[in-house]
């Protein structure tokens, strides 16, 4: 049977000028993410839809989302196999095509920088992304593709 977990979060906009959404360039996209006492993330829209570049957009939470999601997956299978990660980073890329009013992911790519404490890791390291990839909960859970190209190397 399937073990159910519950998130919230608390999206609370913050960018009425004055005159609120009187006009679509009246109002400002910023907006605070929270979630409980952990510290809040100022979000806007990105700045080709009139938002603030100087805050996170959805688009970018979403991207680091699958990011963390990756990370964390294959930290776990690391450990559980014998495979001793010292570094890890990750630079991931999104692509999302727009038409009209609205618009979709089309792809996202994460790019781990991974080192392993032994040269014997490497294969496994490599190949631990693909069992990463199949347990992420946020790959499984979004309708695009979500691909990995991973870097390991010895240090």
């Amino acid at each position: 049977m399937a073990r159910l977990h519950s998130y919230a979060t608390r999206v609370t906009w913050t960018g009425n000028l004055g005159t609120g959404t009187s006009h679509f360039r009246a109002y400002s996209r910023a907006h605070e993410v929270a979630a409980g006492d952990l510290p809040v993330i100022l979000g806007s829209a990105d700045p080709t839809f009139r938002g603030d570049a100087s805050r996170w957009n959805p688009e970018q939470l979403l991207l680091a989302a699958l990011s963390q999601c990756h990370m964390m997956s294959y930290l776990h299978f690391c450990a559980v196999n014998g495979v001793v990660v010292t570094s890890y980073a990750d630079e991931a890329t999104g692509t999302m095509a727009t038409a009209g009013d609205s618009g979709q992911f089309t792809e996202a790519v994460v790019h781990p920088r991974v080192t392993v404490s032994e040269e014997s890791m490497v294969a496994a390291a490599i190949e631990l992304h693909e069992e990463a990839h199949r347990a992420c909960f946020i790959a499984n859970s979004v309708n695009f593709p979500v691909r990995h190209e991973p870097t390991v190397t010895v240090g």
